[in-house]
């Protein structure tokens, strides 16, 4: 199904053309005037150099045209040659009753749906989630939605940071504390057990405590080394280690991006690349691509047309280890072995942009992926407080994002509660779910690009340009429909009519913006364009609504087709926070 501005600037372009001018002049766009009109076209001031003649000659020329047209209401050439124009109500309601007909209320899928890997995530193991990985979760979650909504074929990756340093600190204090378990008895040769011998909690301390003694003790920093390289290199007590780390740190991860609304299709991490680095190092450095530089091995990635310095990437270090690019690059390569994507998204801080530009590089330059293959790194930028820096506790340290979650949901809840009586279990639930939206809804509806302030008291609002704000109107709606079905149902045939006010048309001529919206959003990766969509809809629903009786209308025809309005209304707007990665109470 075309977009509809699209159909619109079919109408003009054809005008012009049959005036006796270039038909691309036609273009049309949305009124920077909307006191004087709906949309605009400013093709004749264009045309004026092309056709040396007056632009409000050739505009009047072209309205001319118009005066029979199934599209436009009103044409109007303006001094010194613009077209004013507003849309027919036949038009918009006929273009609404198309949309609510076809599926994806008619947004067109690509011919050849692209293969996408969403790497997003990337906590490391055996460490709590912390304010720092929310943005890289809901961020990739929603592109990711975003994407198979327009009919891609997207798989997302967690990006586990499993086998580094980390893991050889984590079994040493273990060793510390426990030496007689049997993981540390390297002749031992029987089952080791299936119960982990630490929880969650005791994991989440033993790694900084670990750490800390590591930056003061280079005897302890040694052995840790020395239990990285035992666990790397297979030795069995080690690896069964490792495997209750991965075990106990990914069921409290699930759990925690569980309550973000986020889930990944692949739980991979670094470790998933271990037995692929050395075949790739062998290639790079027999087809001539990595040299020895300071004894480290290194490929170019500077270019000619390059401004500024870029550093050659390193892939192994003097001493031979690998280091975050030699497992990125192990990492495109397997995914390009194993599923051959059209498209590599990856969601980080922006602070890593120099960093993915030199591994794309050096992935493009040694051929581990396909010409035509995208690479993409989308940049985010820091969540703050109120106080412009990053965001932490009160006291000063690293939020938890459990805590912080916890936080928004009993704000949710005293707002919820707040002079009213309500079934405590129905407002604990209300309260998780509209918390969500805030928490979502405030950071997306930024550019990623940007820093934001977190802002506890703004986010919760029922006011405004919030998630509580979006929520509220899909349960207003909710609401009026469900009094109407109490009066004596929804009728079968409910079906859009011709507007009958301004408040009601600029409903419609919203709601008609979506495919293109919906569009614009998957090729930028920009789910702020959701965010500013859903936002306008929410603001011109709710003026119809004010200006509107719609349970007490009698007249039943006209009735119906408002019903009809409301659920197109109700459907896009559940549709656009599904892709963002929330949804709507029945209630609030």
């Amino acid at each position: 199904m075309k977009k509809f501005l699209d159909l619109i600037s079919e109408e003009m372009k054809n005008a012009f053309e049959a005036a006796g001018y270039d038909r691309e002049l036609g273009k049309v766009t949305l009124s920077n005037r909307p006191d004087l009109c709906e949309y605009q076209c400013n093709g004749a001031m264009a045309g004026a150099k092309l056709y040396k003649k007056a632009p409000i000659m050739i505009a009047n020329e072209v309205a001319a045209k118009l005066e029979s047209s199934e599209v436009f209401l009103e044409v109007s050439a303006v001094a010194p040659g613009f077209l004013n124009l507003k849309v027919k109500e036949s038009f918009v309601s006929d273009y609404l009753k198309q949309m609510t007909q076809t599926e994806k209320f008619g947004l067109e899928m690509p011919e050849k749906p692209a293969k996408i890997i969403v790497d997003y995530g990337g906590p490391n193991v055996a460490k709590p989630l912390h304010v720092g990985h929310l943005r890289s979760a809901i961020i990739g979650e929603s592109i990711k939605r975003i994407a198979r909504y327009a009919g891609h074929d997207v798989i997302g990756d967690i990006h586990l940071g499993d086998w580094g340093l980390q893991m050889g600190l984590i079994i040493t204090e273990l060793q510390e504390r426990q030496p007689e378990l049997v993981y540390f008895d390297e002749s031992y040769e029987g089952e080791y057990p299936k119960e982990a011998p630490f929880t969650i909690s005791e994991l989440e301390e033993i790694y900084p405590t670990a750490s800390g003694k590591s930056k003061e003790d280079a005897a302890y920093k040694e052995r840790a080394m020395e239990a990285t390289f035992k666990l790397q290199s297979g030795v069995r007590g080690y690896r069964a280690l490792w495997d209750h780390i991965i075990a106990v740190s990914v069921a409290d991860l699930k759990k925690n991006y569980e309550n973000l609304n986020v889930d990944f299709d692949l739980w991979k991490g670094e470790s998933d690349v271990h037995d692929v680095i050395p075949g790739m190092v062998d290639y790079m450095k027999k087809e001539g691509y990595a040299y020895i530089s300071d004894g480290a091995l290194v490929v170019d990635v500077k270019e000619d047309t390059d401004t500024k310095e870029i550093p050659p990437c390193m892939i192994l270090k003097s001493d031979g280890a690998s280091l975050y690019n030699t497992t990125d690059l192990a990492t495109i390569m397997e995914r390009m072995r194993e599923y051959h994507p059209d498209r590599l998204i990856y969601l980080t801080d922006k602070r890593q942009d120099l960093y993915f530009e030199q591994v794309f590089r050096c992935a493009r330059k040694t051929k581990l992926v396909e010409p035509e293959t995208e690479l993409l790194h989308i940049g985010f930028g820091t969540m703050n407080g109120k106080d412009g820096k990053p965001f932490k506790t009160r006291e000063g340290g690293v939020m938890r994002l459990e805590m912080l979650i916890k936080e928004i949901n009993e704000e949710m809840y005293r707002k919820i509660t707040d002079n009213r009586e309500v079934d405590e279990e129905e407002a604990r639930q209300t309260a998780k779910v509209v918390a969500l939206s805030a928490i979502k809804y405030g950071d997306l509806s930024n550019q990623a690009s940007k820093d934001y302030i977190f802002d506890i008291d703004k986010f919760t609002s029922f006011e405004g340009d919030t998630g509580p704000y979006i929520l509220y109107t899909v349960v207003r709606i909710k609401s009026i429909l469900s009094k109407v079905k109490e009066q004596g149902g929804l009728p079968d045939d409910a079906s859009i009519r011709e507007a009958g006010s301004e408040a009601e048309k600029a409903l419609m001529m919203e709601i008609a913006k979506f495919n293109a919206m919906m569009e614009s959003a998957y090729a930028e990766t920009a789910p702020h364009k959701v965010c500013a969509y859903i936002y306008d809809l929410a603001n011109a629903f709710n003026r119809f609504y004010h200006e509107t009786k719609i349970v007490s209308e009698e007249d039943q025809e006209k009735k119906a087709g408002w019903v009809a309005l409301l659920m197109l209304t109700r459907d896009i707007l559940e549709t656009c926070i599904d892709v963002l990665g929330f949804s709507a109470p029945e209630r609030m």
